[in-house]
């Protein structure tokens, strides 16, 4: 096990942004004044749990379809693109339903571990060993949970100024992160 701190800290920024679970408290607290209250623990583990599957599985699953790591690094990068697009512009591209209700399948699968999630996680395996992904899976789960404990403290303590200005701050970073993703796994599909 080869475990690094740079490591560990980009792709738990990666994934944070991706999550953008800070960008979600609107719909969390929609969510909550629907249904009353939210499974914090549960959507949390559960999240967890799809993402660590996926980052051991996820290659397989591509091995199966006859795609590699690095041409789903670059169409991962290509849709990490347009979600920083969507968070920097304040446009919705990706249309998602709002869920019905705050059960584990709504929150943990679609919102916080939906698919752009789940292509990031991919991507970042081919630049990241995996157990520094685990922890950066790990230490985003914890954020999750304490942000879906304490959605309605943190919209009043932020404002709406404060959360859109988050947003575009991890929208610019998102946006970033794609450009350098797409660039070099470009490179390594032409090195054959």
């Amino acid at each position: 096990m080869a475990f690094s701190f740079k490591e560990i800290l980009s792709a738990t920024l990666i994934l944070f942004a991706v999550i953008d679970i800070i960008g979600s408290i609107p719909l969390i607290i929609s969510l909550r004044k629907k249904v009353g209250h939210i499974q914090s623990e549960k959507a949390s583990i559960v999240a967890a749990t799809i993402m660590i599957a996926f980052l051991f599985v996820g290659e397989r699953i591509l091995n199966y379809f006859g795609v590699d790591v690095n041409s789903f690094a670059v169409a991962g990068a290509l849709v990490l693109f347009i979600l920083a697009m969507e968070m920097v512009l304040g446009i919705s591209i990706i249309k998602d339903e709002e869920p019905k209700s705050a059960s584990i399948v709504p929150l943990a699968f679609p919102l916080i571990a939906g698919a752009g999630v789940m292509t990031t996680i991919v991507s970042i395996r081919a630049e990241f060993a995996a157990e520094n992904i685990v922890v950066a899976i790990i230490l985003n789960s914890i954020l999750v949970f304490a942000v879906l404990k304490s959605a309605g403290k943190l919209e009043k303590l932020l404002g709406e100024g404060g959360l859109n200005v988050l947003r575009k701050v991890f929208g610019v970073i998102l946006l970033a992160i794609s450009v350098k993703l797409f660039s070099e796994n470009l490179v390594q599909l032409f090195r054959v």
